[in-house]
């Protein structure tokens, strides 16, 4: 972290920057006129007025400034990716619904003594997971699951702190334009929502339904407005960070370059869809209907694929359907980066556009391998 940050802190406090904060003299002219010194308190550049008239900051940031704030949006939206992986294996373990209370500071301090933990699983006994799902369940293998979720909680905290205190500091430094304060008190803003939304996603799974035997399990739209809420927040934590750390590339807008850019856009818009579904194939525990692939069972398309009525509840609300729509949709977003990936080839681009769709073509079939080797 200190090798990230600290070298462009050097770079403000070099030469450039001492001359800043110092009175100018009077420029040379090429003229015979009367050279008029400055006045003591005037000041000769724009920076130096914002100083003169109180703010104490330079009102441009330098590009030494925009590299530490480009730097630390890298690390943030490090910190979401870390978020939704450790989301991911929470949901898993099936620890989720472990914790059945929400405070944003009180519970930051986990049980330590038998009393508080035996306190803690008695409460978790209260509600349906329990009572329905885990009626045998031992205080170790409580502790297991609360662990896990407390440990999704903390990391969560921690995204935030990562984003508001930074943000507050550059804010106070002056090191951010107005560009950049509005995208980042959004970042900000869509932080604070997405803990919201995890506790509004984990009360859907902590509700009595005296009509439902089902297994307890939290809203499949909760859980993917959470799931596509965290992706927003990386996509654009990483897309402002790039864009104050890597210079823009002047390339001549050809017809091909337009129309890989329009298809690019609407590869991400594919990739995003599909990450979506995939949280409805969780909620809906939908993956484990079928579990043959490319076939489901020994149909192409099964029979139960518009049970519910009206028809457009399938696509949400069952499991076959949500299954059969996600592996769709992979398939067409594998076969979108594909192409992608071959007109890329056909394009001069630079060097780092030609790496990063090498790198997405190589996740994205990774991406096909891991499930089967999940499934074995």
């Amino acid at each position: 972290m200190q090798r990230l940050l600290f070298p462009p802190f050097r770079a403000l406090k070099g030469r450039q920057c001492l001359q800043l904060l110092a009175p100018r003299a009077a420029p040379r002219v090429q003229c015979d006129c009367i050279r008029r010194p400055l006045r003591p308190g005037q000041y000769s550049t724009i920076s130096e007025v914002a100083l003169q008239s109180g703010r104490g900051t330079v009102s441009l940031p330098s590009k030494a400034a925009e590299r530490v704030v480009g730097r630390w949006l890298l690390v943030c939206s490090g910190t979401v990716a870390g978020a939704v992986i450790l989301g991911g294996v929470t949901r898993l373990t099936e620890s989720g619904l472990s914790m059945v209370d929400w405070h944003l500071i009180k519970e930051m301090k986990p049980p330590t003594s038998q009393e508080e933990w035996e306190a803690e699983f008695q409460r978790y006994q209260q509600f349906p997971e329990f009572k329905i799902l885990n009626h045998d369940m031992t205080l170790t293998e409580f502790k297991f699951i609360w662990y896990m979720e407390y440990s999704h909680r903390m990391w969560g905290r921690l995204v935030g702190l990562a984003y508001i205190l930074p943000a507050a500091y550059f804010w106070r430094k002056g090191w951010l334009s107005r560009g950049m304060k509005g995208r980042v008190l959004a970042l900000c803003g869509l932080v604070c929502f997405q803990g919201l939304l995890g506790w509004y996603m984990v009360k859907s799974g902590l509700e009595e339904k005296p009509d439902s035997h089902d297994i307890p399990r939290v809203s499949q739209y909760r859980l993917a407005a959470h799931l596509g809420s965290a992706l927003v927040l990386y996509c654009a934590s990483v897309w402002t960070s790039l864009s104050l750390l890597l210079p823009p590339h002047e390339l001549p807008e050809t017809r091909a370059l337009l129309w890989l850019r329009r298809f690019a856009h609407g590869t991400a818009g594919l990739v995003f869809l599909t990450a979506l579904s995939g949280a409805f194939v969780a909620g809906l525990d939908a993956g484990l209907v079928y579990n043959s692939f490319p076939k489901m069972g020994e149909s192409w398309i099964p029979e139960d694929l518009f049970t519910f009525s009206p028809i457009l509840r399938n696509v949400f609300e069952n499991p076959t359907t949500v299954q059969f729509d996600h592996r769709i949709l992979g398939i067409t977003s594998v076969t979108a980066i594909t192409v992608l990936y071959f007109l890329s080839r056909r394009i001069p681009l630079p060097r780092r556009t030609k790496m990063a769709a090498v790198t997405l073509l190589a996740l994205a079939y990774t991406q096909i391998l891991i499930p089967r080797y999940l499934a074995g």
